[in-house]
């Protein structure tokens, strides 16, 4: 296990890493950021969903200097949705340094981007489109940039801005450091090493465990209007004895978390806005048992050492198989079962097949409980706690006051006033809930935020047809960015 606190990070960095509620380093993390800090080239090949971002933000905000406002880091990522993300990411990241990071992508107003850029942003993450636009109408200069990292390399490949990287790299100064990551090394992404990178390190992180035999998993067909009712159900039905639900957005986490509470449960929600020391204290709360159910965001949930947890919800299907992985792995630990819910509208049972395929193990599909079911699970958890308040045969001082109910009533209607008493009867408590859209069509998605449409793209996302070169177009040459005869040098992480 590596920490923070051991890498050498400035006390501004970690406290901001801190807020943003990492605890530990993942692998990918723990073997780049040493060698990103040490100013040296890197090719990390690894999965969506292992902390590449961090990976690279950590050290990329050691770098810059605040008080120079030339851009000095910029990042290149495949589609705006990326862009948006990881600009996100290194703000927070950078929050301690008060950096200024802007996003540039196709399909928002380039004047208003302008306008951004001559504020003297440190760090640019963009996509490669939209780049070139503002490289070639000299609205971003790229002489002061030491640092350039290109983010899901093989993407990008695949959609086609293999000979804009080029022309983008080619105008950044050969002194500098470059970070490639991706979690494949065709062909044309080696050739893009040879030629612009200098001895890069290779920082490989093996394949997460797919799947944990102990845990059951399931998935609910549903109605996003009918999830949460669907929830409780389950809860009521299954009562279990500590249980995370994920929701996709922050908003998403606080308005499960209150019509929770509304209803009975006893539920907190944990995300990336809320600050250290909250964050820590709910936690607390959830491992000590005063809370039964914990919310969270995917973010949030990073890095959490929970035990003893029995049932996981996905309320909202994640985007990619590393988060559902990492969000049923909360439960069926130390050798115990657990139980992983995912709830699915009509319109993202794409997402679903790719999980399978990616975990090879198919989920059982479950059907909805009705509000019968839900009682009676909520009257079979009262007669077990009965049952075992009878086992512990500890009840001299209650035996008289049965005896004179006993008298005046049957004790069938004694045993049934009990349960009645006791049970948690369904609650219809009206709750708020903000209606989320369901996940883009993984067959109809296109990427976002560049020039380009692409078609020919198959349930993962990828274009079927092989990479080709596009004819017309003038290919770069290395200019004053080439970097010839690279070598690579081979670290593996676990």
């Amino acid at each position: 296990m590596t920490m923070f606190q051991d890498m050498g990070i400035s006390p501004a960095t970690l406290k901001a890493v801190k807020n943003m509620g990492f605890e530990e380093a993942t692998p990918i993390q723990a073997e780049t950021i040493p060698i990103s800090l040490l100013n040296k080239d890197v090719i990390g090949q690894a999965q969506t969903g292992t902390g590449k971002t961090a990976a690279f933000g950590i050290p990329l905000v050691e770098k810059i200097k605040k008080e120079n406002h030339n851009i000095q880091g910029i990042i290149i990522a495949p589609t705006r949705e990326l862009a948006i993300q990881v600009s996100e990411e290194l703000y927070k990241i950078g929050a301690g340094k008060r950096l200024g990071v802007l996003a540039i992508y196709g399909g928002q107003d380039i004047n208003r981007q302008i306008r951004a850029l001559k504020k003297g942003p440190h760090i640019i993450v963009g996509t490669p489109g939209r780049l070139l636009d503002h490289i070639n109408r000299k609205t971003i200069r790229l002489d002061t940039v030491e640092t350039v990292i290109l983010d899901e390399a093989d993407e990008m490949l695949n959609m086609g801005f293999i000979e804009d990287i080029e022309a983008i790299l080619a105008k950044i100064p050969s002194e500098r450091q470059t970070l490639l990551f991706s979690a494949t090394m065709p062909g044309p992404i080696r050739k893009i090493a040879e030629r612009f990178m200098k001895d890069p390190e290779v920082v490989r992180v093996k394949a997460k465990e797919m799947t944990v035999p102990l845990i059951e998993q399931y998935y609910v067909e549903v109605q996003e209007k009918n999830k949460f009712d669907v929830l409780t159900r389950l809860l009521d039905i299954q009562s279990p004895e500590l249980a995370i639900i994920f929701g996709r957005t922050k908003r998403r986490v606080d308005e499960l978390a209150e019509a929770l509470n509304l209803r009975g449960y006893t539920a907190e929600g944990i995300h990336g806005d809320l600050t250290q020391a909250k964050r820590m204290s709910v936690l607390r709360k959830f491992k000590e048992g005063s809370i039964d159910v914990l919310v969270a965001t995917d973010v949030a949930a990073r890095g959490l050492d929970i035990s003893g947890v029995t049932h996981v919800y996905n309320f909202d299907i994640p985007q990619d198989p590393e988060s559902y992985v990492h969000r049923i792995g909360r439960t069926g630990r130390a050798g115990k079962e657990g139980m992983a819910i995912t709830f699915v509208t009509q319109r993202e049972t794409s997402y679903l097949h790719v999980v399978e395929k990616t975990t090879k193990r198919r989920m059982e599909k479950m059907t909805a409980p009705t509000v019968d079911q839900a009682l009676e699970g909520q009257q079979r958890a009262v007669v077990d706690k009965i049952t075992q308040t009878i086992e512990s045969n500890n009840l001299q001082y209650y035996r008289q006051a049965a005896d004179e109910l006993l008298k005046n009533h049957d004790a069938q209607t004694v045993v049934a006033s009990v349960l009645k008493m006791l049970t948690k009867e369904p609650d219809t408590t009206p709750v708020k809930l903000t209606e989320e859209k369901p996940l883009p069509n993984r067959r109809d998605k296109k990427p976002q935020g560049d020039r380009r449409r692409f078609d020919n793209r198959g349930s993962d996302g990828r274009n079927k047809k092989p990479y080709k070169p596009r004819s017309g177009t003038k290919r770069t040459g290395g200019g004053g960015g080439s970097r010839e005869g690279g070598s690579y040098k081979s670290r593996s992480s676990r």
